[in-house]
């Protein structure tokens, strides 16, 4: 897995969060409105909240599973190949360095 689709995997997550709060927030601000139809509404919204948030941890501890791997296989990496990986350190620093000089 790329780290691009790691940060936008990362933000969806953030993003729903914030969805999940308007969204109770939009519950708790209409519960004192009569009516049989909103409050029908509104237990099927707090039910498929309940829903959302249970996938949407799983989504997260799998982006963290992922993270924790990517981390372990890096390490692993650099113990076994320390010269290349600091060959390629080396090679990316200079890269930044020709980078930052032409501004």
């Amino acid at each position: 897995m790329t780290n691009t689709s790691e940060v936008s995997r990362e933000k969806l997550v953030a993003d729903f969060k914030v969805v999940i709060a308007d969204a109770e927030e939009l519950i708790k601000l209409t519960a004192g409105e009569a009516g049989g139809k909103l409050s029908e509404v509104r237990g099927r919204l707090n039910e498929r909240l309940g829903e959302v948030k249970e996938r949407l941890a799983d989504a997260e501890a799998a982006v963290r599973q992922q993270t924790v791997k990517m981390a372990h296989a890096t390490d692993d990496y650099v113990h076994k190949n320390p010269w290349q990986a600091v060959g390629m350190a080396a090679g990316v620093a200079f890269l930044l360095g020709l980078l930052a000089g032409r501004r």
